[in-house]
């Protein structure tokens, strides 16, 4: 004979703490990995870019903020009808000047993690210098705390969840009959 908690199965036992993790964290988990692609997406697209202009003997910080404009373009393409697809759109010229907006942020952590390498490094250490290293502070070690960075406004400011308020549904002590 079965036992109480097996005789329902849409009756589930207590939850641990893993289980409570999970179910609190579910939806930032699946947003985080649909970020993720999308940023491995644009990163092939900026990498590609700021190489061949790098090759080209373009201005390293000009390089990479041509990379990075054409690499946000398509992250924001794909953020918006993927990543973000089931929050309400708040219009494209909002949401495509925040995007920008903060992208320019994360392209100054980029272009400072990259500035400060090549600049400031390279003039004591010429190994900084070099097209590696530029690829390396710009595309791993700023790329990580620009990606954080973009990561946290877009899902705060320019993707953002509607509230019950914003939403006009009505709070729970407004429906109670009194």
């Amino acid at each position: 004979m079965p036992d109480a908690q097996t005789a329902n199965p849409t009756q589930e036992a207590p939850p641990g703490l893993v289980r409570r993790l999970t179910l609190r964290f579910r939806d930032i988990v699946h947003e985080l990995g649909k970020f993720g692609i999308v940023g491995v997406v644009s990163y092939v697209v900026d990498t590609g870019v700021l190489n061949f202009l790098l090759s080209a003997d373009m201005n390293p910080l000009l390089a990479k903020t041509i990379s990075t404009v054409i690499s946000a373009s398509v992250a924001f393409v794909g953020n918006r009808f993927w990543t973000w697809r089931h929050r309400p759109r708040s219009g494209l010229r909002r949401e495509y000047t925040l995007y920008f907006l903060f992208n320019v942020v994360g392209l100054a952590i980029g272009l400072a993690c990259l500035g400060v390498s090549h600049y400031a490094l390279g003039a004591v250490w010429p190994v900084f210098r070099t097209k590696l290293a530029d690829l390396v502070s710009a595309n791993v070690v700023g790329m990580v705390f620009g990606t954080l960075f973009r990561f946290w406004s877009y899902r705060r400011f320019v993707f953002r969840e509607v509230s019950a308020d914003e939403a006009g549904i009505p709070r729970m002590a407004e429906l109670e009959v009194k």
